[in-house]
């Protein structure tokens, strides 16, 4: 899979009807990829068939289904393979979540996040994982957060399971790499992106949510999602400088980092409007049913559209693959290289003088 070709591929992504899915939709559609787009809001998955087919994919199936069923995540990956073929690439990012403190938040809440946004991980990965094992191919791609490593208030059930999908994926890769197959999985830790998410998750907080800046838009996340793909053999990718930035305090000063998130953390993931009361939330049900919201947020003023924190790791893995590609090519010479020069010195060598007596 690190040498992407000029044949389509089978790609599904969950969650792929707003947000990083809708971006990472569009950016394999400008492959000319076959998609299978799994989500939940009709009118917004409609919308995303509509934009990919204009962007160029080869062929596109939305399929309505909630990740945190495992039946439905199961018949889904079915249905893509009869539709389109054997799946090549998965991509997980279908989630939910609750702006809230800790104690504000129900056990039922709490628990519909943790199976929508880990448990859905699962289901999606093992669907992935029976179909690709068999052909020894593929590549799982694990939309990721800074929070996977570093909670943060107000987002428990969210940083909860972004931390499991972190163990989770650990743990799988090592059974991958011991088992000798060729089939990869690898994630994508995100920084904060202007998607629909802050206005769709159910909130309790007294003003409006928003990402902690800086923020950049879901065209970035998306150009890192298709480089994973593209780059499985790495365990992870970072995006913006801003996630390494967090990842790297919090190896090292992670109580620092709570202290300076107790003070901060609350003001720099509300805007400074007041909420509406009774805004319709995504949590058990699609708000992008009846509308579609497309792939951005309201923070289009706001949000970067490069980082170069992501340029870099490019063209350093660019440079790499190149030198990596050369030295395969000079290695698969040898061989052949080797028995020609001992050919030519064996007919070059002088023949012995006979030892018989006369």
């Amino acid at each position: 899979m690190d040498d992407v070709g000029a044949v389509p591929r089978t790609v599904v992504i969950t969650g792929a009807s707003g947000g990083i899915g809708r971006a990472c939709a569009v950016a394999f559609a400008a492959r000319g990829d076959r998609l299978a787009l799994i989500a939940r809001g009709r009118a917004g998955l409609e919308a995303a068939v509509r934009e990919t087919e204009q962007a160029g994919a080869a062929k596109v199936i939305a399929i309505e289904a909630d990740v945190a069923d495992a039946q439905a995540v199961e018949a889904a990956a079915q249905q893509a393979e009869d539709e389109l073929g054997p799946i090549d690439v998965w991509v997980n990012d279908a989630f939910t979540s609750v702006f809230a403190p800790f104690i504000e938040i129900t056990p039922e809440e709490f628990r519909r996040v943790t199976e929508v946004s880990y448990l859905g991980y699962v289901y999606a990965t093992r669907a992935a994982l029976k179909r690709m094992l068999p052909r020894d191919a593929g590549v799982v791609v694990q939309v990721g957060s800074a929070i996977a490593y570093r909670g943060i208030p107000l987002q428990s059930a969210y940083s909860g399971a972004k931390h499991a999908i972190q163990g989770f994926n650990e743990a799988l890769r090592c059974e991958l790499l011991a088992s000798g197959t060729q089939v990869r999985t690898t994630m994508v830790q995100m920084p904060a992106l202007n998607t629909p998410q802050f206005d769709w998750v159910r909130s309790r907080l007294p003003e409006r949510a928003q990402p902690v800046p800086p923020i950049f838009q879901p065209e970035v996340a998306a150009r890192a999602v298709l480089y994973a793909a593209d780059h499985p053999r790495r365990r992870e990718y970072w995006v913006g400088a801003s996630t390494v930035a967090t990842l790297v305090a919090n190896a090292i000063a992670p109580g620092l980092l709570d202290r300076y998130l107790a003070r901060t953390g609350f003001e720099s993931q509300q805007d400074g409007h007041r909420r509406s009361a009774g805004e319709p939330d995504n949590l058990f049900t699609p708000v992008d049913d009846k509308r579609d919201f497309g792939a951005h947020g309201r923070f289009d003023d706001r949000a970067r559209q490069r980082s170069l924190q992501q340029r870099a790791v490019h063209t350093v893995g660019a440079i790499t693959d190149a030198l990596r590609h050369t030295a395969e090519q000079v290695a698969a010479g040898l061989p052949a290289a080797t028995a020609g020069c001992l050919t030519r010195m064996r007919g070059r060598r002088a023949p012995r003088p006979s030892r018989r007596k006369a």
